[in-house]
């Protein structure tokens, strides 16, 4: 059930574990974009934000009642907005592939005390979770702002474009949480609930470490793009054409070996040759003869 779980969680971010970020599309639609246009971008840019997503996720996994659920939210909304709008505002940046590797591991710690690791492998009760939800919304803001100012924003209505993605940012979240809530609370209704919920929490787990690599993955082809023989264009390149590959095996260089018990009267003038034996004479409809 684990390998299952894990299998969905990875495909599921697979496709997109590069493409969370700011498209030339979104560059060009935002100039002399208005309120509405900065919303849309903020609301499909979180919907579209596996990390923040998973985190959320872990966040409201194992909550029942709807306060902590407010109180936990409230905490991480308060914490993104603050760095998502100072940050854009003062133009403070950052590698993004750095940040969103912070992310994953938010991700993982979450997973990680779902499963009441602080207790088993270190003897110690957990952080408080919404000061520690606070902390790592400040830095999902941060990564939100990161991306934000990829965008050709502007002196003009700064303010208002930054707050209105973020306004688009809370009302993605909102939508989010309201599916992730309706699923969880089903789930939570069944006998496998309490029986997979700790092998959920294990996918969490490896979901986030694989996101993870995958950024340390793209910020040394960023930072460091001699180190590889190809660049970052070409590998992602070489990345497209491994898939498109209709057999792994199509171009492997070994001669295929026929097995001469398939071909009796062939082995047998095999066997005349080492016996030193004249081979066989082979005539066809009269024309020259020939051996084998």
């Amino acid at each position: 059930m684990i390998r299952l779980l894990a299998i969905g969680l990875l495909c599921l971010i697979g496709e997109n574990a590069f493409s969370h970020g700011m498209s030339v599309e979104d560059q060009s639609r935002i100039l002399n974009a208005g309120s509405f246009e900065y919303m849309r971008l903020g609301a499909t840019h979180m919907l579209s934000g596996y990390d923040h997503l998973l985190f959320l996720f872990g966040v409201i996994f194992f909550i029942t009642n709807f306060r902590d659920l407010l109180k936990f939210i409230t905490a991480f909304t308060i914490g993104h907005s603050i760095t998502l709008v100072l940050a854009t505002l003062f133009s403070i940046t950052a590698n993004y592939y750095l940040i969103d590797a912070v992310i994953a591991l938010t991700v993982c710690y979450k997973a990680f005390d779902n499963l009441d690791g602080f207790k088993k492998h270190f003897q110690m009760s957990p952080p408080n979770l919404t000061w520690m939800v606070f902390i790592f919304g400040l830095v999902h803001g941060f990564g939100l702002s990161t991306r934000l100012q990829q965008l050709p924003l502007g002196e003009h209505d700064l303010v208002l474009k930054i707050l209105s993605f973020n306004v688009g940012v809370e009302v993605g979240q909102l939508i989010a949480l309201s599916l992730m809530l309706v699923v969880l609370l089903g789930w939570r209704k069944t006998a496998s609930y309490q029986r997979f919920s700790k092998a959920a929490n294990v996918a969490l787990m490896l979901a986030g470490g694989l996101l993870l690599l995958m950024q340390l993955h793209g910020y040394q082809h960023a930072e460091y793009p001699d180190n590889f023989p190809l660049n970052q264009e070409d590998h992602q390149h070489a990345h497209e054409e491994m898939k498109k590959e209709s057999s792994p095996l199509s171009r492997y260089p070994k001669k295929l070996t026929i097995n001469q018990d398939y071909f009796p009267e062939a082995a047998s003038e095999k066997h005349d040759e080492r016996q030193g034996k004249e081979p066989k004479d082979n005539s066809h409809g009269g024309k020259q003869a020939h051996s084998h």
